[in-house]
């Protein structure tokens, strides 16, 4: 590779990662005048044509609401105005939410993407895709460096005061820190999700709770859905053709389901993973990087913006006062909130694949998740914990 000198670049912080995390924590440091690099290996195209789940919670539409950043969720559907449901052996029970003035908006997340990507470009962000082999040295120095190749093959180097590692569970960020600098906590639990992405709506849409399973379906554009099966941990797609699929769903959902071309489909392994502590030197570990929650929670957005909102005040109040207090408390700040989150979803996943499926953890656990799923309904102090917890108020 070839280095000149103008591909030597300095910043205050490089976001390794263009996803919701990475995103965020530009705009946010942008509005501050804090100048920033986001280096992202995909293309653009790519990043904002990947298809994701998206709930941000009440705390998420209200932060980005503080900031000036509300339209950026404004594609999103309030909860009330989604019709859904949760079905029990066949039985459709509506979803109901307690607190009428609940902020949570349901956002396909490629499309979140985009609305950050625009925000951040608009304002004059620095934004550089397929920028490829990222590699950090130096992390705990006080001036770390990133390096990557351009599609070009020529090289570019950043230097800077503090790295931000969005870039998922299977980025360059985590991976650069000294394995024996981490402890992992992690929890794998007995199913799987066979995820399947098909060319159908998904009207009704909801979660069915069933002997054989648990079973979900949910909007992913006016007529696309994606479509959730629970399935031993140690099935493959292959085991999964179209027909069954269907069959499968429709017998979880007890009716008739529309069908259509199926495009995608995948085993999504359901795991709950901790890294502590969440930075190391000046690299600093933001959402999926540092920890993942079941999908069955819808905590992994909560999560990420919870970190990236605590890192941006932390560099804001070490850039312009000086205090470098709050990243030095970072990673102790955000464990905290993460493992009361990790609690909320480990309970919320057993809880709807116990209640339906005994083969699992046996017909006594059944009956004692149906009497939580009972006293949600019933008690108005457990519908209100739940509420809290659901809207990430806690």
């Amino acid at each position: 590779m070839v280095e000149t000198a103008e591909n030597n670049n300095t910043t205050t912080v490089v976001i390794v990662g263009a996803g919701v995390a990475g995103l965020t924590l530009g705009n946010f440091l942008l509005r501050s005048g804090i100048s920033c690099i986001i280096v992202e290996k995909r293309s653009r195209s790519y990043v904002e044509k990947r298809q994701r789940a998206g709930t941000v919670d009440s705390r998420g539409v209200r932060m980005f609401r503080e900031w000036e950043l509300e339209d950026v969720v404004k594609e999103g559907s309030s909860p009330n105005e989604i019709t859904g449901g949760t079905w029990i052996d066949g039985v459709m029970y509506p979803i109901g939410f307690q607190d009428d003035d609940t902020d949570a908006v349901f956002i396909p997340q490629q499309v979140l993407v985009r609305n950050l990507t625009d925000a951040f470009l608009e304002a004059g962000g620095d934004l550089r895709f397929e920028a490829l082999d990222v590699s950090l040295e130096d992390i705990d120095s006080e001036r770390p460096t990133v390096r990557y190749r351009n599609p070009d093959s020529s090289a570019t180097t950043v230097t800077c005061d503090f790295v931000a590692g969005c870039d998922g569970f299977h980025g360059v960020s985590r991976a650069s820190i000294p394995a024996d600098a981490l402890t992992l906590y992690s929890h794998e639990y007995k199913y799987s999700w066979l995820s399947v992405m098909a060319e159908v709506p998904a009207d009704p849409f909801g979660t069915a709770i069933h002997d054989r399973g648990l079973a979900g379906r949910y909007p992913r554009g006016a007529d696309a859905s994606r479509l959730y099966l629970q399935c031993p941990a140690g099935d493959t797609p292959t085991q999964w053709p179209d027909e069954r699929v269907w069959s499968e769903l429709e017998a979880r959902f007890g009716a008739d389901v529309p069908i259509g071309r199926i495009v995608d489909k995948r085993i999504v392994p359901l795991r709950s993973v901790v890294y502590s502590p969440m930075s190391y030197g000046r690299l600093y570990l933001l959402g999926d990087s540092a920890h993942i929650v079941p999908p069955m929670s819808a905590k992994g957005i909560h999560l990420a913006l919870y970190d990236t909102e605590v890192f941006a005040r932390a560099v804001i109040a070490k850039v312009q006062e000086g205090d470098a207090s709050l990243l030095d408390s970072y990673s102790d700040t955000c464990l905290s909130h993460v493992w009361n989150y990790q609690a909320y979803a480990i309970w919320i996943t057993d809880l709807m694949h116990n209640a339906g499926d005994a083969s699992y953890e046996g017909a006594f656990h059944k009956q004692i998740t149906r009497a939580e799923l009972r006293r949600l309904s019933d008690s108005p102090t457990a519908g209100r914990l739940y509420d809290e917890l659901s809207g990430g108020l806690l």
